[in-house]
């Protein structure tokens, strides 16, 4: 299995199961960039001190210990955006290791923001996606993230939506159709 292949895969968990709203998307790429950026940091330094086979378990102390600490930090926030967080938060850490593993963090800077750009694109994408299928609504926990600010968001269908959206396989659906249309999007036309 190559590098971009775990990558990816890794990412598929919170990419289904944290984008059941746009703020919900949002807080855990913002979590996601905060850790990794943070670990980079921290493990460069390391990297070059720890012989190879204590590596990985300095990894995962280092990944582990912010990765809780990001947690605590958005329980201070905001407990309901962290408790509908459920354990995907938990799987920064384990990213940050496998991606560490794969020489991410020794890769150019571009390279690591693009996957980060397009992981967050991705996040935000079907986060509006589904919130709007599934629930009618536009950013209707916006207050989650923002602190006080009391912003019920756009309701934009009085019944509420299709609300198998909102669940992990309503996101499975979705992702296969956006892919199915952009596979049939690029095919060249004979």
């Amino acid at each position: 299995m190559n590098k971009a292949t775990v990558q990816n895969s890794l990412m598929l968990a919170p990419l289904i199961g944290a984008t059941d709203s746009l703020m919900t998307a949002l807080g855990l790429w913002l979590m996601f960039v905060a850790v990794t950026a943070t670990y980079g940091a921290g493990m460069g330094p390391l990297r070059a001190r720890l012989v190879r086979w204590a590596r990985v378990p300095a990894g995962v102390v280092l990944a582990a210990t912010l990765t809780s600490c990001a947690e605590l930090a958005g329980q201070a926030w905001s407990l309901q955006w962290q408790q509908h967080l459920g354990l995907y938060a938990g799987l920064i850490a384990l990213q940050c290791v496998v991606l560490d593993s794969n020489d991410f963090f020794q890769s150019p800077w571009r390279d690591r923001l693009r996957l980060c750009g397009l992981f967050g694109a991705l996040m935000m994408s079907l986060g509006l996606l589904r919130e709007l299928i599934g629930s009618g609504t536009l950013g209707a926990h916006l207050s989650w993230l923002a602190g006080g600010l009391d912003w019920p968001g756009r309701v934009l269908t009085t019944d509420g939506g299709l609300r198998l959206a909102t669940l992990v396989p309503g996101g499975f659906i979705l992702l296969g159709l956006l892919i199915a249309a952009k596979q049939a999007w690029l095919r060249p036309s004979n």
